[in-house]
């Protein structure tokens, strides 16, 4: 048995050396392909051919980047804002009824918050009637010109007559003084008696009385009547150059009754700008104050990304250049477009609760970043909203102006 299998295990040795080498047989080795020329040929050439195509996408990508493509700067340190639109009641009062809640949209001057309005509404009857009050007083002081212009006039009748009296007065004491001169010269003689002359001289004592007397009455019509006169001035003062509507008492009266109008149509808190209503604050029955914030609008169509580039990549960033920016929220399937507007006035550190005290013995270098506003595209964030706080990746096209 031993003689008969041992030929058998060498004929297929001797088969492939009978073949010569042509044909490889399934159970050949690496060692015998490696030895065939053919096949030795065509794996230099794969290898040849892979090489160049390599060697020839690195000098394209080397002339795209260096050439062709456009210089960015890219960040994915940037997070979406918006300026907040605080809802703050302008006049106290009750919370009659509180019509939104967070996170319901909202449309520029729809009703949020509704107050109590009695306390307004009884103030406008108040300056109302102060108001008719106020006309009605310029009214009358219109019509007292007319009474102190006729007064005026009766004081300067008063002071002709006075005048007139004094000459009167005058003429009376001129005819006493020839009386008592004629009977003086008839005296000496004895043609009068002294009785006669005595009565002469007390009717030219008389004579001089009243012309004093018509005197001071003619000052005193003078004094009436420049009183008279300035107290008609004074009242015009009042009314002058303005009609009922502008005078400036009617206008202090008007602008009170504004003023508690404003307050009424205060009670009902409207929302400033449209957007997205959040951290409500406010539940009726609540007291508000003014000046003390009950929500806030968040306007979602204005919003923009602050984007904190590094120090070093900012060499070639200006304020207009275009970017393009992808949320995490939406990925990179939603592209945003926008253009840079500013930069801020320091970097995050330098404005940081506790700022970094660089002047220490144990300093190390850490680069900073400094906060690039990016505004977005208003027709985009209708498509796809956004929210305050998210993070994006942004892109700036540093190659244009």
């Amino acid at each position: 048995m031993t003689n008969e299998t041992r030929p058998a295990a060498r004929r297929p040795a001797d088969h492939h050396a009978q073949s010569g080498g042509q044909d490889s047989p399934p159970g050949e080795t690496a060692e015998e392909l490696a030895r065939d020329p053919r096949k030795t040929a065509s794996r230099k050439r794969l290898i040849t051919g892979f090489t160049a195509a390599v060697a020839a996408i690195g000098v394209f990508w080397w002339i795209w980047t260096a050439f062709l493509a456009p210089r960015t700067e890219e960040t994915d340190n940037a997070y979406t804002g918006v300026e907040l639109s605080q809802v703050t009641p302008l006049t106290g009062g009750a919370v009659k009824a509180v019509l939104v809640i967070d996170t319901q949209p909202v449309q520029a001057g729809q009703v949020l918050v509704v107050l109590d309005d009695t306390d307004q509404r009884l103030a406008v009857d108040q300056a109302a009637a102060v108001l008719e009050g106020a006309r009605r007083r310029v009214r009358q002081l219109i019509a007292n010109d007319t009474s102190l212009a006729g007064q005026a006039a009766m004081q300067q009748a008063g002071i002709e007559a006075a005048r007139t009296n004094l000459v009167q007065a005058r003429s009376n004491l001129d005819k006493a003084d020839l009386d008592v001169k004629r009977r003086k010269i008839l005296a000496g003689p004895g043609a009068i008696s002294a009785q006669e002359l005595s009565d002469a001289l007390t009717l030219q004592h008389n004579a001089q009385a009243t012309v004093a007397e018509a005197g001071f009455r003619v000052k005193q019509a003078e004094a009436a009547a420049f009183a008279a006169t300035g107290a008609r001035g004074a009242n015009r003062a009042l009314f002058a150059d303005a009609t009922i509507a502008t005078n400036p008492e009617v206008l202090a009266a008007k602008a009170r009754l504004d003023a508690a109008r404003v307050d009424l149509a205060r009670t009902v808190i409207r929302a400033p700008v449209a957007g997205v209503v959040d951290q409500r604050r406010v539940d009726v029955g609540q007291r508000v104050q003014p000046g003390v914030p009950v929500m806030v609008v968040v306007p979602i169509t204005a919003m923009h990304v602050d984007a904190n580039f590094k120090e070093g990549q900012l060499r070639d960033v200006k304020p207009g250049q275009p970017a393009t920016l992808t949320s995490d929220l939406y990925g990179s399937g939603v592209v945003y477009h926008g253009r840079v507007q500013g930069f801020g006035g320091g970097s995050g550190s330098a404005f940081a609760a506790i700022p970094a005290q660089n002047a220490t013995g144990n300093w190390i270098k850490v680069v900073q970043r400094l906060p690039t506003r990016i505004a977005l595209d208003p027709k985009e964030l209708l498509e796809h909203p956004l929210r305050v706080g998210l993070s994006m990746t942004v892109t700036v096209n540093t190659s244009r102006p």
